[in-house]
């Protein structure tokens, strides 16, 4: 019985397995890719591969199987691809050029073995770390498990004393920067700045009376679900560096779709408060936060 060679498929590239700046790790494949998970082995991952690239092409199968091969056999050359998945050549180089554009794959230098002629060495393709993420990680979970084993051992205010210092690490590098400006507005606008360089993905803008700070991703939304004294510490840190007290409205770990906190407008009333890694004292609930200092109390909505 004679192979049978699979014609290309006619993908849209930014529908399929480019799309990284949001991810939620399962530690399953992506469900676009309707692959079941190899039992052992690295057998399994050839058999995987090549019902994916003959059961789904419509919603990007092919690409997912390009990327799973490369996965588990990479470096591997673009013919070894196209052999294992019985695709056409050009098929398998359109779906490895779409991965290296993406930032998903990236190539090496074949070894030279022996006296070769003429011509450009091979390439070898494989996964980047951004395209390894497509098949899940567990960094969340394990964030997780140490945080409930940290709560286990030393307690819920162990857990508050590591989310103030993670909160003041967060914006700390941004202080003066952020300081320098001497209205709220100025200063919201750094610390969107700071957030987005650091994968927030934040944006300020006027809202009515106010300033609003959305932050469209949050890196840590599967552990602050468990752990909302993640996001009570930010809110508590925005408060302290913009001087202001503020009201987060929503959060990504609560289901919303943006972390939106509203801060309202003015001069500063204040400097940043205790410059000590953990900041400002606090007292929470769960609905408030109330930062102390001086005297003053600024309430934030959780």
């Amino acid at each position: 019985m004679s192979r049978v060679t699979l014609a290309e498929s006619d993908l849209d590239v930014g529908a399929e397995i480019g799309n990284t700046s949001v991810v939620k790790t399962t530690g399953t494949l992506p469900t676009t890719a309707h692959v079941p998970a190899p039992s052992s082995g690295v057998r399994a991952g050839g058999d995987t591969a090549k019902a994916a690239a003959g059961g789904s092409h419509s919603d990007g199968g092919t690409r997912v199987a390009v990327a799973r091969l490369l996965l588990e056999r990479g470096p591997v050359t673009a013919v070894d691809v196209a052999a294992e998945l019985a695709l056409s050549a050009p098929a398998v180089r359109r779906h490895l050029d779409a991965l290296l554009a993406d930032g998903e794959a990236t190539t090496r230098e074949a070894p030279r073995r022996g006296n070769r002629g003429r011509g450009r060495p091979a390439r070898l393709y494989l996964l980047t770390e951004a395209g390894r993420v497509r098949f899940g990680h567990g960094y969340d979970d394990l964030a997780v498990a140490a945080l409930r084993y940290l709560a286990e051992t030393g307690g819920p205010n162990a857990v508050r004393t590591f989310a103030d210092r993670r909160a003041s690490e967060l914006v700390e590098r941004y202080r003066d920067g952020i300081l320098a400006n001497g209205t709220v507005t100025g200063r919201v606008g750094a610390l969107a700045d700071a957030l987005s360089a650091q994968g927030y993905a934040a944006a300020a803008r006027r809202a009515g009376n106010l300033e609003q700070l959305c932050q469209h991703h949050c890196p840590v939304a599967h552990v602050a679900a468990e752990f909302p004294q993640l996001c009570e510490a930010e809110t508590t840190a925005f408060a302290d560096l913009l001087g202001t007290h503020v009201q987060r409205l929503a959060t990504i770990a609560r289901g919303d779709a943006a972390c939106t906190t509203h801060v309202p407008l003015g001069v500063p009333d204040r400097g940043p408060a205790d410059d000590s890694v953990g900041g400002p004292r606090t007292e929470r609930s769960d609905t408030t936060t109330t930062s102390r200092k001086g005297g003053s109390e600024y309430d934030h909505r959780s």
